[in-house]
């Protein structure tokens, strides 16, 4: 079973979208920020959800300090959704960039293909 770190300060979001993914069959882990996200991420997580505005640490800055020492895969997923958002997410080394709002399949298909990649390369 796949591990997953999401991470967003927005609890209804986190919660249900906790649940598609573990019906889904995945194993979910929550933080509400930056700093609890890079406190509980571990090797056994195979892909971080990440989202942009949070407080204490920004997904920004968590995504810095995820790369200093981890080469999971990273999915932000924010309703900053402007181009250069986009660019500077993929530029500073997520693997995908997901606006919210988005579709529960989408998610899903674009969660499976990063961990499919993720283990072919461990």
């Amino acid at each position: 079973m796949s591990k997953i770190l999401l991470v967003d300060d927005d609890i209804e979001l986190t919660d249900l979208l906790a649940e598609v993914l573990r019906l889904t069959g995945f194993e979910v882990e929550v933080a509400n920020n930056g700093q609890e996200a890079l406190d509980k991420l571990n090797e056994s997580h195979q892909l971080v959800l990440l989202d942009i505005m949070m407080p204490v640490l920004n997904g920004i800055e968590t995504l810095k300090k995820i790369r200093q020492t981890s080469n999971v895969p990273v999915m932000m997923l924010t309703a900053r959704g402007e181009e250069i958002d986009r660019v500077l997410g993929l530029e500073l080394g997520a693997d995908d960039y997901l606006v919210k709002p988005f579709s529960y399949m989408e998610l899903l298909s674009r969660v499976k293909a990063l961990i499919r990649r993720y283990k072919v390369y461990q």
